[in-house]
Formats: structure tokens, sequence, C-alpha cells
């Protein structure tokens, strides 16, 4: 008995230092660093002409997303407030106004660098990671000084911050804290002297202000924050939309795009053969309408020179790839033939291609269920401003016929993909309905 008492004495020891060893790890990982006064306030001021270094601002606030995610549907922009569902909860955006209160008004630009660079806010709190601070810690002090300038410009509007919406103890500030030590670590750019300078703002574009990993990375169950670069395909959940792999020639349209079709999609969602849809519109709407020209380019550029031919895949069995019927058939010809076409040619610049389309053929069906439950408009944008729409089959076709239409999509005119199942569909329908 006496060793076995000892014994559990040394585990319970042990167990004690290594709990106090990791809360004091974690501790100095997201707090202790911050004892020493913030570079930023005794930095140089920029060079550039305050004029110059508002519009930087604004146009950075509008293609960085800010504008779109702390705004709500029909609020006062960039006063907080819009609603974002994430598998954890709810979480609501932040007021960016320059209000005493509840926005930026007491914020300094040293605070502002700490919120951006260490998402960590004026009154030491450690922000949810919904807010992207893996890609804003990339942006370059010059820039988020541009950022923070425009916003003390912005109407204060006093508007207060609504609570989460998340599930206890998600949200506390000790889960952060090991969340943050476990996934989160500052990536400043850093350019390559082997490319072109155009292939580095596109590397800083898409690494920052776009945050394409957000959506386009991979994160585990956790949530984990994807590294800045990561454009290998995720799932957004619980919006049940697909993000495809961008470094997959068998999963994106640039691999076959030229850069006019790619920045025409970019910034008025819409290229020749393809059109933007879900949560990519929404981004075109808010966001990439607004990128310059050599910007959009140079997005282009650093993705297209990232695509890698697809590996060698298994041939599948026929029994698992899509096929079609005549009641599928009879389907495509009274819903989908008028717009894309009767062999899936579509209407160049109008509707899109279906044949060949790698989007018609990505192993999850989830966006293509999407766009037949729900229709839509490609985003209304400045070079665009009445896109063609798709009417929603939501209460026109069952879950079966659904399937079917899209079996026959993904199983013609050389497409190849694995089968949609009735309760595919109705998963995808009853999770976003």
């Amino acid at each position: 008995m006496k060793w076995r008492t000892a014994a559990c004495k040394r585990i319970a020891t042990v167990t004690i230092f290594f709990l106090l060893a990791l809360c004091t790890w974690v501790a100095w990982d997201n707090w202790g660093r911050f004892l020493h006064t913030s570079e930023l306030s005794t930095s140089q001021a920029s060079d550039r002409p305050a004029l110059e270094v508002l519009a930087r601002g604004e146009y950075l606030t509008r293609i960085g997303g800010c504008m779109a995610c702390h705004t709500a549907k029909g609020g006062e922009p960039l006063a907080g407030g819009r609603r974002i569902d994430t598998p954890f909860g709810a979480v609501f955006s932040s007021n960016l106004t320059s209000s005493q209160t509840h926005g930026l008004g007491q914020w300094t630009e040293a605070d502002f660098e700490n919120a951006l660079h260490w998402g960590r806010s004026r009154d030491g709190h450690l922000l949810l990671p919904v807010f992207p601070y893996n890609h804003t810690s990339v942006f370059t002090r010059d820039d988020v000084r541009a950022i923070f300038s425009w916003l003390q410009t912005i109407k204060p509007i006093e508007q207060a911050q609504a609570p989460h919406r998340l599930t206890w103890p998600l949200g506390t500030q000790p889960v952060i804290a090991v969340w943050r030590s476990l996934f989160f670590t500052p990536t400043p750019f850093k350019p390559k002297d082997s490319e072109s300078a155009t292939w580095n703002r596109g590397a800083y574009l898409v690494q920052s202000a776009g945050h394409c990993a957000a959506c386009h990375g991979q994160r585990n169950v956790l949530g984990s924050f994807p590294a800045v670069d990561d454009l290998s395909g995720g799932f957004l959940s619980p919006q049940m939309w697909f993000a495809p792999n961008l470094l997959d020639a068998s999963q994106t349209t640039m691999a076959q795009s030229s850069l006019d079709d790619i920045t025409n999609l970019l910034r008025i969602g819409q290229s020749r053969s393809a059109q933007t849809s879900g949560p990519m519109a929404e981004f075109v709407q808010h966001t990439g309408q607004y990128l310059s020209q050599a910007d959009s380019l140079a997005i282009a550029t650093y993705l297209t020179s990232k695509i890698q031919a697809p590996e060698p895949a298994k041939k599948p069995t026929a029994a698992v790839l899509a096929a079609s019927s005549p009641s599928a058939e009879t389907l495509y010809a009274n819903h989908c033939a008028t717009c894309h076409g009767k062999s899936g040619e579509g209407q160049t610049n109008v509707y899109p291609t279906l044949a060949g389309n790698p989007a018609v053929v990505l192993a999850s069906p989830e966006n293509l269920i999407q766009m037949v439950l729900y229709g839509g408009y490609g985003p209304s944008t400045a070079g665009r401003p009445r896109p063609y729409g798709m009417p929603p089959y939501l209460f026109t076709l069952n879950n079966q016929q659904i399937a079917d239409v899209l079996n026959h999509i993904r199983s013609q005119w050389g497409n190849q993909a694995p089968t949609v199942s009735p309760m595919q569909v109705d998963r995808v329908r009853a999770a976003t309905y």
C-alpha cells in the first residue's frame, strides 16, 4: 500500500507541475509579450500625404472585407452587428466607427496594430478567431496605419456590441488562450526575391486582405487557423458550401482560364464560361469588385502560378459514377437546357458552361445542390449591374428529381463524377432551409 500511495503522490506532483507549466506557457504566449510598449506607437510617421493615406485606407478596408463583415444587413456601414454563424455558435461583428463608447474612438494606432497583428483588443482581452487575425497579421505596418487612419474618419454610430451566442465554455478567455497557443502564430509577409513584383503583390493580397485561406484552407475539428497560403480547399460549415482546392487543376476553372477571365471573375463575378455563386459571389459583391485592375491581375498571376496538375486518381467503378436516365434527361430539357444548352455548352458571358466545368464534377456536390435548391443571381457589380440569374427549385423539384438532374449533368458531355443521392440533397435542404 505504501508504494501505491507514493506512486500516486509522484503522479499527482508531475501532473500539477505539468499543468502549471502549461498555464505559464499559455499565459506568456498570449499576454506576456505585451508587457512592453508597442513599437508602432514610437515608429516614424508615414511619408505619404495624408489624403493618399486615407484613400489607401479606404481601399484596403473595402478589399479586406471589413465593410462586409462589420456591416449588418440594412445597418449603418461599419457599425457592426452582422451575425456570423460558425460550427460553435453565432458571433456578431464589432463596431469600427469612431464612436468613443462602442467603436474605435479611444483606440490608438498601437491598439489597432495589436488587434490586427496579435488578435488582442484595446483592453487586453483576446479576440475570437472568427476575426481572421492570422491573415491581418500579414498586413504591413503602413497598411495598418492607413486602415486605422481612414476608420477614424467614419462618423460615430452609437451601436453596442451584440453578445455572442457560443456554447460555453467556448468564447471564454482561457479557452481562447489555449486555442491561440495551439493554432496562432503571426505571419508577417516575406516577399520572394525570385518572383516578380506582380507575383509578390498577388501573394500579399491573397494572404492578407483577400484572406482566401479563410474559406479555401483546411481546418480541423477545433476550427484551427489554416496557413495563410493554404488554398487546398475547405468545407464551410454550417453554410454547407465547399470551397474548392485552388491549387488543383481538376477543381478550378482557373487552370483553363486566361488572366483576363480570372480578373473578371474576381471583379464582376462573371467570366466567359463561369459565374460566382454562394460565398464567392458575396465576396465579389462586397469586396472583389473594388479591386483595382492591377491588384486583381496580381492575384490572378499568383494563383495561376500555384496551380498543379491533378494527381492520377484511381478510376472509379461504374457503380459509384453518376448516370443519367430518361426522366433525368426530361428534367434537364425542361428546366436547364434553355439557359445552359442542350449539350451543357452554356452561353458565353451569360450562363456558365456545364460541360467540362470542374465545379460541376467536384466530389462534394453541396454547391450544385444549393444552386438547384435556391438558384440566385450572381453579384451585382459596377461592371455587371444586372447579372443573369437562376430560378430556385426548392418547391418545384423533390429530392429524387434534384439528384436525378444533377446525376445527368455530372455524367454527360465528358463529365464524370460520383453519384448524388436523394439523401445528400435532403441533408443540404434540412441544414439550409
